[in-house]
């Protein structure tokens, strides 16, 4: 089983990277399974029925979508927060969550603040 994933972008992914998806983030997973040989893992919501196997890559070339765009920056995951906090498909604990997550920080009204305010 490897430990790595090749993305349709060109991108070696492991375990720990994050990337875009279908307009969210997700990390790659092995799995130990007859019919499947990964999975991609909702960054919160990820290891459960949320999680979209895969057989192989060629499935995964196929699912690709328009919005998928593979290993983002920093910056780039800073700006799909704030597109993603003005789309009612998404909830503030949600998006408090993929930012602690994507950056170590609580997400919290007062980091938002902050943000907004280009300070801290």
């Amino acid at each position: 089983m490897d430990a790595t994933l090749e993305l349709p972008t060109g991108e070696t992914v492991d375990t720990e990277t994050v990337f875009s998806f279908n307009g969210y983030p997700y990390r790659f997973r092995p799995l130990d399974h007859g019919e499947y040989g990964f999975a991609l893992s909702p960054l919160v919501w990820g290891g459960g029925d949320m999680d979209v196997p895969f057989e192989d890559r060629a499935e995964l070339r196929e699912q690709w979508g328009p919005e998928s765009r593979g290993v983002l920056t920093d910056e780039e995951w800073r700006d799909w927060l704030v597109e993603a906090r003005a789309d009612d498909r998404f909830g503030d604990d949600e998006l408090d969550a993929v930012e602690r997550e994507l950056f170590g920080t609580d997400g919290g009204f007062l980091d938002r603040v902050k943000r907004t305010l280009g300070v801290g």
